[in-house]
């Protein structure tokens, strides 16, 4: 599918979905803006540096928003000068077209 993720809504999963192949993982990693896959392969991961807790806190805000709005919550880590989001399906213990949605829908708000 050539759409843009950004542009894409997270379809609801149940259990036994399977997580994406390797090679579907790296292609829609590719689309995305200083994401990392995490060692295992199961999740995504982008943090993002700020001055100060304020920005920290907006941006954490921000992620909570984009997983509301989509029913697909990030794990979200904050502090002074940091706000760490990652994207995985628990459902299918590993990374789904949903994570890479949600990751865009981010990326395109930060800009």
């Amino acid at each position: 599918m050539n759409m843009d993720l950004a542009q894409e809504h997270c379809v609801a999963c149940e259990g036994g979905v399977p997580p994406l192949p390797p090679g579907e993982v790296q292609q829609m990693l590719g689309q995305l803006t200083d994401w990392q896959l995490a060692d295992d392969g199961r999740s995504i991961r982008r943090r993002f540096a700020f001055k100060g807790f304020l920005k920290a806190v907006e941006m954490a805000n921000l992620a909570a928003w984009v997983g509301n709005k989509q029913n697909h919550h990030p794990d979200i880590t904050f502090g002074y000068g940091y706000c760490e989001v990652a994207y995985t399906t628990h459902a299918a213990d590993g990374l789904t077209r949903n994570d890479f949605i949600c990751a865009a829908r981010l990326d395109a708000l930060v800009g």
